[in-house]
């Protein structure tokens, strides 16, 4: 039985697979990727019936966007689901005058945040070119958060967005060049903004619902199940830590885990081994269980890492391994869980 398989994409009306492709890493993100290690990868997900690809103009500064196009370019595009993200325009610069940090070896384009109306159309055109495609089913608002911005500048930037790129957006659901809108960011209390402030069909949301946050479950998708928004994950794995287990060095955000973290992971291995349970089994795993919850989308930066996201999302985990997260206090008790 395949693991992976097709959810309703909350109220828009067509489906995704509850496991898609995060694209970020073949942007390069931190080390090189090589081209046939991207393709390999690409591959695989299709095989294993992956039909949701996301991907970003920041990622790898086009790179992921131009690589993601090139090896879906023959497949049907009636059978596959593509995500990528407003917010940032590219323009071309010599390599030597750009800055690719966290990226490596980018494509040649300088990047710039621009929320506005003109800059979400720009960046949606330019994306068109850089995917060879002709439409994008999701586009997402991207960054316009606190984690990226600090908090001050963010207000500024949350005004321009709504301002700008929420305008653009509506615009283009209704002349049927992208079918959903939503916004993609690291903080939930920015997308409880973004949600009452404006029209959003879909979430990205970063890191901030997984095995060790929950705090979303207050207000923002108690709203989004209210709505029929659709949520879409990355990050389930924390930033590494819930991949890794809490090892030296272990990254939770992408930065090494406070002491607190590694306490709490530590806790939650030790269910793990009781139950004879992968922790990235249950890290991937937990994100479905809730009903608002459409996709998510791990990155992975090679043929390994996607097969063992594969298998790990059909690992059997049985119903006490839940119970005694919750009755230990390391998982809320309201935290829809995996009823098989």
């Amino acid at each position: 039985m395949m693991p992976i398989k097709t959810r309703k994409f909350g109220r828009v009306g067509f489906d995704v697979t509850d496991m898609g492709f995060g694209a970020a890493p073949i942007g390069n993100f931190l080390r090189p990727i090589t081209e046939d290690e991207t393709a390999r990868m690409i591959d695989r997900a299709w095989d294993a019936g992956m039909r949701y690809f996301d991907t970003a103009p920041y990622y790898g500064h086009g790179l992921s966007e131009l690589r993601l196009g090139h090896y879906l370019r023959w497949r049907p595009r009636n059978e596959y689901v593509v995500s990528s993200k407003v917010g940032r325009v590219l323009k071309a610069a010599h390599r030597k005058d750009i800055d690719f940090t966290p990226w490596v070896d980018g494509a040649p384009f300088k990047c710039r945040f621009d929320y506005s109306y003109d800059g979400t159309m720009r960046s949606f055109e330019d994306s068109l070119q850089r995917l060879g495609l002709e439409s994008i089913d999701i586009l997402y608002i991207h960054d316009a958060d606190v984690f990226t911005h600090g908090a001050e500048m963010q207000k500024v930037y949350f005004k321009q967005a709504m301002d700008g790129c929420h305008r653009a957006l509506i615009e283009l659901r209704e002349q049927g060049l992208v079918k959903a809108i939503g916004v993609g960011v690291n903080n939930w209390e920015v997308m409880l903004d973004f949600m009452k402030a404006g029209d959003f069909d879909t979430l990205l949301v970063a890191g901030r619902y997984t095995l060790l946050e929950q705090e979303a479950l207050n207000e923002l998708l108690p709203l989004c199940e209210r709505r029929g928004t659709a949520i879409v994950i990355g990050g389930g794995f924390n930033g590494g830590i819930l991949a890794t287990g809490a090892v030296p060095g272990a990254k939770w955000n992408y930065a090494p885990a406070p002491e607190p973290i590694m306490q709490k992971v530590r806790k939650i291995e030790e269910v793990c081994a009781r139950h004879k349970v992968p922790l990235a089994a249950a890290a991937l795993q937990f994100l479905l269980a809730h009903p608002a919850v459409a996709s998510h989308i791990p990155g992975t930066r090679n043929l390994a890492q996607m097969n063992q996201n594969i298998e790990l999302v059909g690992h059997r985990i049985p119903p006490a391994f839940w119970q005694e997260l919750k009755q230990a206090g390391l998982l809320r008790e309201d935290a829809p869980v995996p009823t098989t």
